[in-house]
């Protein structure tokens, strides 16, 4: 096994390049000057002076002088500066990943406990009233878009409530004056993350709860199912110990490519919610024109997919013994 992690690791060098070169050239080839964006709206610099701030970011040079600096400063994990915000891109990527990993993980928990035994009863009533509403449910989780699905949430919910806040993380005075105790942060944090948390599990769980009912219907109707069964054994024995542990490999497959999105972020639905993270972050700096956080972000999430098709193999490779990596 580690020699074939080692070996997979070795591969992924090339795809990553060819990956970093697609990345870069695309984001110099976007529109704009970036010391426009660099120097703000109505700025009355000197074209001397432009070109002074052209040098300072290293834009004078050409293209392949450019991308061997970055990927140089890349290898030493120097993510540059952000025009905008005038700081290091690796401290506003640190400050902001972790709001997104929290966010799209306490969703994916709550999407795959609920989808897992939702999927099952389905597989288990095969076109009943159960199966047909969770089905249409599901679809209309992938059909239906995420932002579209936070604004109904947003004016059928919270407003009327009055309760629920419908954006940012924390509430503005208790994050500027303090909180009394770390129970009434949490509880402040939970209460925000409530409506995004429900559109990304909303989706999550339409994913994968299609993924197991197909998956279980397939494996309900093998050999050593009915043979399980004849046995004696109770249909609660026969479903999760025995058809449900095989049913698992595509889900394990899936939920290694979910991993790498934990942490790059849902770009529409944190800009929707305002909530600090990557996604609205990246979303600022396209609109800024912010090379810097641009290519760092991209990297960032192009080698965690990368690295998710990898863990995707591993663990394919554990739930399924018949399958030899070498």
């Amino acid at each position: 096994m580690l020699k074939y992690i080692v070996k997979r690791l070795l591969n992924l060098i090339p795809v990553i390049f060819i990956i970093s070169i697609v990345i870069f050239g695309t984001v110099k080839g976007m529109p704009g000057d970036p010391v426009d964006a660099y120097l703000g709206m109505g700025s009355k610099a000197t074209p001397e002076q432009k070109q002074q701030i052209r040098e300072e970011l290293g834009l004078d040079k050409s293209l392949p002088e450019q991308y061997v600096i970055w990927v140089g400063n890349l290898a030493k994990g120097e993510l540059g500066t952000s025009t905008k915000f005038k700081l290091p891109v690796s401290e506003i990527i640190g400050d902001y990943v972790w709001n997104t990993f929290l966010l799209n993980l306490v969703s994916l928990v709550i999407g795959i406990g609920l989808s897992i035994p939702i999927g099952i009863k389905q597989a288990t009533k095969k076109f009943s009233k159960f199966d047909n509403f969770w089905t249409v449910f599901s679809l209309l989780g992938v059909s239906v878009p995420t932002f579209f699905f936070a604004l109904i949430l947003i004016f059928f919910v919270a407003l009327p409530s009055g309760v629920i806040p419908v954006n940012g993380m924390r509430t503005p005075d208790l994050a500027v004056f303090g909180y009394d105790n770390i129970f009434q942060e949490i509880g402040d944090v939970v209460l925000h993350m409530l409506l995004p948390t429900i559109v990304l599990a909303f989706g999550n769980f339409a994913t994968f709860s299609r993924y197991v009912r197909s998956s279980m219907i397939d494996v309900i109707n093998q050999d050593y199912v009915r043979t399980a069964r004849a046995k004696g054994l109770k249909e609660k024995t026969v479903i999760y110990r025995h058809a449900f542990k095989n049913a698992l490999i595509p889900l394990v497959t899936l939920l290694g490519l979910y991993i790498p999105s934990l942490f790059s972020g849902a770009m529409i639905l944190e800009s929707v919610f305002l909530w600090p993270g990557l996604g609205k972050i990246l979303i600022e700096a396209i609109s800024g024109q912010d090379q810097s956080i641009i290519t760092a972000c991209l990297m960032f999430s192009a080698i965690l997919m990368v690295l998710g098709n990898l863990l995707s193999d591993i663990l394919y490779s554990v739930v399924d013994p018949r399958v030899k990596v070498e």
